[in-house]
């Protein structure tokens, strides 16, 4: 076991929104940490060898039938227990205590008093106070044997709870949101001074050890990697590159539906860092096959399957090729085992994934255990080009799901010419590393305009651009209004078939990022 394994704290998911919020935290003070459904096996859990642990929270109510339950060995193996809103209840019902529902439910900011500033709240709050947010209709009635409160709001008088002796906490409130400003340092001190781990997670170790691990895995054969140019596949490939250098090659598919010039920038990058890349341009096949489809679930599904197709085709040209490269990062993987089973759908993802099974080809996947802020981190360990860790996310049916209604070259084209021309905007106004996605998307209505004195009956064109930490949940962005008449004016004036653009205010949910 590497030593930036070594140090290790484990999350039980009760199903909370904000349980990789927790992990990310933890990883940010470089103490490795995963997140298991919450009734994974007392097996796996001790196989983990935690030196703490932490229960999330969740929508659930303990007395509730079916609510979700762990047995009372998991918190009896002898390391430190953090609950969090529902696992402190939890940690509650267990132990013996009572939970019951708040004659007034706490939503939003709270001020917290602290009993004492030591343990949990080392260096927490001025004056014994504290800014936290609450999310709760349940409430501690009798706190279990063994405990006593060491915080307290006007509406609950065990906002937080202790079992000095056992090292067992519990608090009412997230501390992993940025809602409660010295959240981070309350995690900090139950990681560090609590459980005793040690600031052993850093990135220049994990490529030190993940390029051990691969060379070890793949030996002197060959892998193939399915190269896109966004952030996840390019990191995946530059590092398997230092691992095994020529072994790997990388197959970029050009599916026309690329933004402007991207399909050369790729080549140009990625050969000028050293890697084996095969391009193959199957943009005319895509196309093809994307006449008169309107439906985007349609588009996605024959976007995927052709891709899949053409990458089959060029990877047994790569002779004896035995692994996949995937860029899968760690909230891919969390979604995979969630105790709720795959989230409802809401729009099929193109991904590489059906290929292992297709092609009987080895998984490499050295991100798995990533976040996507850990995956640049590790781009700029590896000194790649801003262009490529800095990019926005881009759908894997690119500008297909752009494009609202079919997909044909004259649209293309529009999209084409505005998206670049909202991406050069962003960057030059210093915002793009800001904004988490900023894109045109071209709509299926015209709209009558004047232009040079006649009417014009012309396309429509959206902006959309959101700020998010992760994209599971986004807000859009409050871009300067010079910035946007600077876009709406060149978009109208340089992209012929537009006469109007609109901004996109929505924030998801309950939109999407993506218009499909």
């Amino acid at each position: 076991m590497s030593d930036i394994h070594s140090e290790r704290i484990l999350i039980l998911d009760f199903g909370s929104q904000y349980t990789q919020l927790i992990a990310r935290r933890v990883r940010e003070a470089k103490v490795y940490c995963e997140i298991f459904p919450f009734n994974a096996g007392l097996d796996k859990v001790k196989a983990f060898r935690p030196k703490g642990l932490i229960l999330s929270g969740g929508p659930s109510s303990v007395y509730d039938s079916g609510a979700p339950l762990i047995d009372k060995a998991h918190i009896e193996l002898g390391i430190p227990v953090l609950g969090i809103c529902y696992g402190m209840q939890l940690l509650t019902h267990i132990e013996g205590g009572m939970v019951a529902k708040s004659t007034k439910r706490e939503y939003g900011r709270a001020e917290l008093s602290i009993h004492e500033n030591e343990g949990l709240f080392a260096g927490v709050g001025e004056g014994g106070k504290a800014v936290v947010w609450m999310s709760h209709g349940d409430r501690i009635e009798k706190m279990p044997d063994g405990f006593s409160a060491i915080a307290h709001t006007d509406n609950s008088p065990t906002a937080a709870m202790a079992d000095e002796k056992r090292k067992f906490f519990g608090v009412q409130f997230h501390p992993e949101v940025a809602h409660t400003p010295q959240g981070v340092q309350i995690l900090r001190n139950f990681v560090y001074g609590i459980c005793g781990c040690k600031p052993t997670w850093n990135m220049a170790s994990f490529v030190e050890f993940s390029v051990g691990e691969i060379r070890k895995a793949v030996g002197s054969r060959q892998a193939v990697c399915g190269l896109s140019g966004g952030v996840d596949s390019s990191v995946a490939a530059v590092l398997v590159h230092k691992a095994i250098g020529k072994q790997l090659t990388c197959i970029f598919v050009n599916n026309g539906v690329l933004r402007k010039d991207e399909a050369e920038k790729v080549q140009e990058t990625f050969k000028d860092m050293g890697l084996n890349l095969k391009y193959v341009d199957a943009s005319a096949k895509f196309l093809d096959r994307l006449k008169g489809v309107e439906d985007p679930e349609k588009k996605r599904k024959i976007i995927g399957n052709t891709f899949i197709e053409v990458f089959e085709q060029e990877a047994h040209h790569v002779g004896g090729a035995e692994f996949l490269v995937q860029g899968t990062l760690y909230p891919d993987v969390i979604e995979s085992v969630s105790f709720k089973g795959p989230s409802a759908i809401i729009k099929s993802h193109h991904n590489v994934g059906g290929l292992p099974e297709k092609m009987k080809l080895k998984l490499v996947e050295p991100l798995r255990e990533l976040f996507k802020d850990e995956v640049r981190a590790i781009g700029r360990e590896m000194k790649m080009h801003g262009d490529i860790i800095d990019r926005q996310p881009f759908p894997g049916p690119g500008l297909a799901i752009r494009i609202l209604g079919e997909v044909t070259g004259p649209r293309l084209r529009i999209l084409r010419e505005a998206d670049a021309i909202v991406i050069e905007e962003i960057k030059k106004a210093g915002l793009y590393r800001d904004i988490w996605q900023s894109f045109a998307v071209l709509l299926p209505i015209k709209t009558v305009g004047v232009m040079g004195d006649e009417r014009t009956y012309e396309n429509v064109v959206a902006i959309r651009a959101v700020t998010s930490q992760d994209g599971m949940t986004a807000d859009w962005a409050r871009i300067p209004y010079e910035l946007l008449g600077v876009m709406s004016n060149r978009i109208i004036n340089e992209v012929k078939g537009v006469n109007r653009v609109v901004f996109d205010i929505s924030s998801k949910p309950p939109s999407t990022i993506e218009w499909e």
